[in-house]
C-alpha cells in the first residue's frame, strides 16, 4: 500500500474554522445562534469563588468560640466592604471596643463554634470568554459557551509562546528569507501581528513588546534568544499561558529557517486584515498547534471535501523534512517504497523519496517528515 500515516501541519488558503470557546466552569452564555462576533465579543461569562481567608475570630475578641457569632455585625453571606467592621466587642460598660474590620471586600461564608473561626471568602472573580476569532455562532452550549465558525485562511506553525491576541497583519520584511531585525520595527507596528522572514532575534522581539506589538510571526528562533527574552528555560509542557505581553509564532522550527514559501505568500496576501493568533503549544500526546486563523472578508463556499484521511501520506504530497542533513527543506513525495530500507545509521526502515522544492531529491525515513497539508 503506497501511503502511510504521519504528523501533520495545516496551510490552507480557505478553511473552515470552528472554535469552541467553553467556561471553566457554568455560567451564563451572552449570544445566541446566528449572532455575528468580533475577536473581542464577549460570548460568556461567569464567576469564580473568591479565595478562603480563616480568621481566628474567637482569639481576637476574646470570646469562646460558641460565642462568636453572637458579635458579628452582618449576616452570613453579606457583602462585606473594605474597612467595614464586621464584628464587635464591648467591655468595660461599652468603654473599649475589640473590633475586626475587613481587609478586603469579602463575605463570611461560616462560622466555626468548635473553634471560633471565621472563613471570609474574598469577592468573585468574574471571568470572561471572547470570541477569538470573527465569525458566525453556530452552536450554543447552554451555562457553558458557544461555538464560533469562519471562514479562514488557517495557517499552522510548529511551536509558539503566548497566548490568544489579534490584530492588523503587517509584513515588515520583502522575502521568506530575510530576519526580522529591529530597525524594521517603529510606531505604526503597535497594536499589529507583524511578520518576519527566517528569524525574529532577540533585540527585534524585546523592541515590538515595548512597542506594543501584539504578535510575531517568523520562520525561525534561536533558543538562546528564546529563552533570553522568556529568563528561563521551557520544559516539555504546554504554552500559551506565559505572561509575556506578546505573542509569538514559529512557523518553521529553532535556527536561522526559511519561513516556508507559500506561509509567507499567504500571509503577504492578507496584510492589512485582521489576524487571530494563539502561541499555545503541546508537542506531547495530545498535540496542540500554534495557529494564525484570518477570517475571510465573504463568506465562500468549498466547492468539496477531500477524500482524503487526515495524515495519511501518498505520492504528491507536500512535506517538511524534520531530522537533518535535510532539516526544514520543503519537497513533493514522489515515491513511498513498501520495503523497508537501509538507512545511514544502518537499522532498517519504512522510506520515501523527495524531490525538493529548490532542486535535486533524497531517501529520507517517514518518521523524519512532517505532512503540510494544503488545501
Amino acid at each position: 500500500m503506497a501511503h502511510a500515516f504521519t504528523p501533520g501541519l495545516k496551510v490552507s488558503e480557505t478553511y473552515l474554522v470552528r472554535k469552541r470557546r467553553i467556561l471553566p466552569l457554568k455560567g451564563d452564555v451572552l449570544v445566541k445562534v446566528g449572532d455575528f462576533v468580533d475577536a473581542d465579543t464577549v460570548v460568556a461569562r461567569t464567576e469564580l469563588p473568591g479565595p478562603i481567608k480563616p480568621i481566628n475570630a474567637a482569639s481576637l475578641l476574646g470570646v469562646e468560640p460558641k460565642e462568636v457569632e453572637q458579635y458579628l455585625l452582618v449576616k452570613k453571606g453579606e457583602m462585606i466592604e473594605k474597612g467595614q467592621v464586621y464584628a464587635e466587642k464591648k467591655s468595660f460598660f461599652g468603654l473599649f471596643k475589640t473590633r475586626l474590620i475587613a481587609d478586603e471586600r469579602c463575605y463570611i461564608e461560616d462560622v466555626s463554634p468548635v473553634t471560633g473561626q471565621l472563613y471570609l471568602r474574598s469577592e468573585p472573580i468574574p471571568i470572561e470568554v471572547k470570541a477569538y476569532i470573527k465569525g458566525k455562532v453556530v452552536e450554543v452550549i447552554p451555562q457553558e459557551g458557544v461555538v464560533v465558525e469562519a471562514y479562514a485562511t488557517f495557517i499552522q506553525g510548529i511551536f509558539g509562546v503566548g497566548g490568544e491576541t489579534h490584530g492588523k497583519l503587517k509584513v515588515l520584511v520583502p522575502d521568506n528569507k530575510t530576519t526580522l531585525t529591529p530597525d524594521l520595527i517603529d510606531e505604526s507596528c503597535k497594536d499589529c501581528i507583524i511578520v518576519g522572514g527566517n528569524l525574529m532575534v532577540y533585540s527585534a522581539i524585546k523592541k515590538a513588546r515595548e512597542i506594543g506589538v501584539r504578535g510575531i510571526i517568523a520562520g525561525g528562533i534561536n533558543d538562546k534568544d528564546l529563552r533570553d527574552f522568556l529568563g528561563y528555560d521551557l520544559g516539555v509542557a504546554i504554552t500559551g499561558n506565559e505572561d509575556i505581553g506578546i505573542t509569538l509564532l514559529i512557523t518553521e522550527g529553532f535556527g536561522e529557517i526559511d519561513m516556508a514559501e507559500r506561509t509567507f505568500r499567504l500571509l503577504k496576501k492578507n496584510e492589512g486584515k485582521e489576524a487571530s493568533i494563539n502561541g499555545a503549544t503541546q508537542i506531547r500526546a495530545g498535540v496542540i498547534r500554534p495557529e494564525v486563523v484570518i477570517p475571510l472578508e465573504k463568506p465562500v463556499k468549498i466547492e468539496k471535501e477531500k477524500k482524503k484521511q487526515p495524515g495519511i501520506l501518498e505520492i504528491g504530497d507536500v512535506i517538511r523534512v524534520i531530522r537533518v542533513p535535510y532539516f526544514g527543506k520543503l519537497g513533493r513525495v514522489v515515491a513511498l517504497p513498501p520495503e523497508p530500507q537501509r538507512i545511514e545509521s544502518e537499522s532498517k526502515a519504512r522510506v520515501l523519496e523527495v524531490e525538493f522544492f529548490d532542486g535535486g531529491r533524497a531517501i529520507v525515513p517517514r518518521a523524519n517528515v512532517e505532512l503540510i497539508e494544503e488545501e
